[in-house]
């Protein structure tokens, strides 16, 4: 390969990992938006029986989803809050770069052109409420919705910073790191994900009418 296709094909794979700062905005802002509109809009009138209704015993409830989703709120939140308040990295950007590795893990969450899944996960204890019980208190829905409108306050605190240059631990190993903007893409991916996984419980067959 000459130089002007290596150099061809560097930017092309570096055009793949790149969009402007409010692409990425836009994108978090729009899922998570959607998701406070379905929480306020039905799922506030779930009855306990549809909340806690499962398929078969393989299967999440409407309940163990949210509760699922809150467990990584619960660690992500509060992670990203503190970078965004400790970080010397002022300098907004206009345009953001994800990592090979960010790239990877938000794109293994996000839904495919039919909103399916592509890919799946086997939860980490510590976020699978079928074997932590203690990640469900009755309190699922209400917690969600906070998590949600809390990360709408994170998106706009995140103008702030440099996306690409603030690191987030994942929650799985303090040692490996997320670009902020990959974290945000990562989180909003894998809410958007699991609110498809309500939506298929609230329309099957068998689903509880009250």
């Amino acid at each position: 390969m000459n130089l002007l296709l290596l150099e061809q094909a560097i930017n092309a794979e570096r055009g793949r990992d790149m969009m402007t700062t409010l692409e990425l905005r836009s994108t978090v802002s729009e899922i998570t938006t959607k998701n406070i509109q379905h929480a306020t809009s039905w799922m506030t009138k779930l009855s306990e029986n549809q909340l806690h209704w499962r398929p078969n015993p393989g299967i999440w409830s409407i309940a163990e989803v949210l509760a699922h989703l809150n467990s990584y709120a619960r660690y992500y939140h509060p992670a990203i809050l503190k970078k965004i308040t400790k970080t010397r990295y002022r300098n907004a950007k206009e345009e953001f770069v994800s990592s090979p590795l960010g790239r990877s893990a938000w794109k293994s969450m996000k839904l495919g052109r039919a909103n399916n899944v592509k890919r799946k996960f086997k939860a980490p204890k510590g976020h699978n409420p079928s074997i932590d019980q203690e990640l469900l208190d009755g309190n699922e829905l209400q917690k969600f919705l906070a998590q949600q409108e809390e990360l709408i306050d994170i998106l706009d605190k995140s103008k702030e910073v440099n996306v690409r240059k603030v690191k987030i631990p994942i929650s799985i190993s303090k040692i490996v790191r997320l670009r902020l903007g990959d974290a945000l893409l990562f989180i909003t991916f894998h809410n958007e994900r699991h609110m498809q996984q309500i939506l298929n419980l609230k329309t099957h067959k068998n689903f509880p009418i009250k």
